[in-house]
């Protein structure tokens, strides 16, 4: 059976991970999300997978490949073009890339699958699939029900008693919500919904291709169905989709590595003197890592492979990205760090580096820049953190 998985866009949201990270390559604990959807998509019989890819696309085709050693097919659409000898992503909308990929050859000739490549879901793909065909549907959307209180973060979806969506609503007010089911980017398609897209164009599912479906009186419908959905449109998603793993809350993401202690992971050979340190979990730290005596570390936090925490540092609630050396006495609670960025749990960010920083968070692969403690001190108060 196919499959499509959504991968071409910027991920503006997100940033600073996506400067150099595409969403679908954003890690859960080591491991990218897109991997997760791979694992579900061939649980559930699709092993043959479309992937249409723009912003850093040679990230995921380096990574996934062929897909074999997933236990799939996949090829990739690239949306963009050279200039200077440089790729230029240029993304053609979530609907403008599947009719890319049909226009070069008739690729979905039966039922397929379309999944955004930055959620992490356990839905029975096999039963919504079998809910879809047995209503003779050309599109159906795969919905979850929110508090209401919560429906203004996203579009909502308004079906008639039979399923048969009726309307649209885009973030709309608690009041003024018709509904409290939401469009979670899971999308069911028969190949004739293609006859709808217009090619060479942008061309967006949920604002364009859906709104024309709805006008026509096409046969589209929505079902609402309980499943894990982990949505990473934002940073503080992110920030969730973590403390979610290490709490034990996602159920379908198990914590990597091994538990050295309750609710304390690790990678390969981290360096530690468990005796000299304050830990307590949920913590993952990754291989190579350095821990030196006396840092704190409390959970939930993440902290990726060969970084390396100073005496005295203290990290809490946070996640820490690989490569990152947080200096002697840093306090970082609620933070996320990565590369030269540090990020609250908001998504307002710092560049460490053009705030002159870089000996408080910086590159475990380069001796950070010296400083005298009172510039320490004065710079560590900006930041809000503490160091000493």
């Amino acid at each position: 059976m196919k499959a499509m998985i959504l991968a071409a866009g910027k991920g503006t949201r997100v940033r600073p991970i996506t400067y150099t990270m595409p969403k679908p390559m954003m890690p859960i604990l080591q491991k990218p999300v897109m991997e997760f959807l791979l694992e579900l998509l061939r649980q559930h019989g699709f092993d043959q997978i479309m992937v249409n890819v723009s912003h850093l696309a040679e990230e995921i085709e380096s990574y996934f490949r062929d897909g074999q050693r997933f236990g799939v097919q996949i090829a990739y659409s690239f949306e963009g073009r050279i200039v200077e000898g440089t790729l230029v992503g240029e993304a053609l909308g979530s609907a403008g890339g599947m009719k890319k990929i049909q226009d070069f050859y008739p690729f979905f000739d039966d039922t397929f699958v379309v999944l955004c490549g930055d959620a992490l879901i356990d839905l029975d793909l096999t039963a919504a699939v079998k809910w879809h065909r047995a209503k003779g549907s050309i599109a159906t959307i795969i919905m979850k029900s929110v508090p209401r209180e919560e429906v203004s973060s996203y579009g909502v979806v308004v079906t008639d008693e039979d399923g048969r969506v009726k309307a649209f609503q885009e973030k709309p007010k608690v009041e003024e919500a018709l509904s409290t089911n939401i469009n979670t980017g899971i999308y069911i398609f028969e190949p004739e919904v293609l006859n709808y897209i217009p090619s060479g164009v942008e061309y967006d599912i949920g604002s364009q291709l859906f709104p024309k479906l709805v006008e026509m009186g096409a046969p589209f419908y929505a079902i609402p169905m309980d499943f894990e959905w982990v949505d990473i449109g934002k940073v503080p998603d992110y920030w969730r989709a973590i403390r979610g793993v290490l709490l034990g809350e996602i159920k379908n993401v198990q914590i990597p590595g091994q538990q050295v202690a309750p609710g304390i992971y690790t990678g390969l050979n981290v360096a530690v003197n468990w005796d000299k340190v304050d830990i307590t979990g949920p913590v993952y730290i990754g291989g190579m890592t350095k821990i030196e005596d006396g840092a704190k570390i409390v959970g939930p936090t993440m902290i990726g492979p060969n970084c390396w925490i100073c005496n005295g540092a203290t990290v809490e609630n946070s996640v820490i990205f690989e490569w990152s050396r947080l200096g002697p006495g840093v306090r970082l609670v609620d933070k996320l760090v990565f590369g030269r960025y540090c990020v609250d749990k908001t998504g307002a960010t710092i560049d460490v580096q053009a705030a002159a920083l870089d000996w408080l968070i910086t590159d475990a692969r380069q001796i950070p820049p010296s400083h005298t403690p009172v510039e320490h001190q004065a710079i560590a108060e900006l930041l809000g953190t503490n160091a000493s």
